[in-house]
């Protein structure tokens, strides 16, 4: 399976809280998406889902962290404010393209804002395996793609060839 071409548009960011009962549906249908989705595959290390990937273009995403009982992280108009220096290269998969793992840098620490549905802005910092998570939903809602920040002379790899690296994260989230 060929990975799908990008970059795709970024998302449309919602008006809060004009737009909240908009943002709401949006939100409802990422998280009846990401209840299917973990009926057929359990995901180990957490994950994610972002409306553009369910076909609404627009800028709200769920993190479902890999941390028993933890809640789920809903960003709605998400953008990284900082990020640190010190980074690390693992191998992620995407529900874009689910036959594929692609080894992406990513920084161990990011700063976030968010908007909640009344309109109220929040600074939040992640770290390691969440800062992971939540940097690669935010991609997808900039038009990114995993492939778009792999190194160059790097390929994705068929995800029978990543089983048998029986790599996992360096890090929990």
């Amino acid at each position: 399976m060929e990975p799908p071409s990008s970059p795709s548009p970024p998302a449309r960011r919602f008006e809060l809280p004009t737009e909240r009962e908009t943002a709401e549906q949006a939100v409802e249908m990422l998280f009846a998406s990401m209840e299917r989705i973990t009926r057929v595959h359990p995901f180990a290390k957490g994950m994610g889902i972002a409306a553009p990937q369910i076909g609404k273009p627009r800028s709200a995403a769920v993190v479902q962290p890999a941390k028993a009982g933890a809640d789920a992280i809903v960003l709605l108009n998400p953008r990284i404010t900082a990020s640190s220096q010190d980074s690390d290269e693992q191998y992620e998969g995407c529900l874009s393209f689910f036959d594929v793992r692609t080894l992406v840098p990513r920084p161990l620490t990011i700063t976030i804002e968010t908007t909640t549905l009344d309109g109220t802005i929040v600074t939040t910092e992640y770290t390691r395996g969440l800062a992971r998570l939540i940097t690669h939903e935010i991609d997808h809602l900039n038009g990114l793609l995993t492939l778009d920040r792999m190194r160059p002379g790097v390929d994705a790899i068929p995800i029978e060839e990543y089983r048998q690296t029986g790599q996992s994260w360096a890090h929990d989230s």
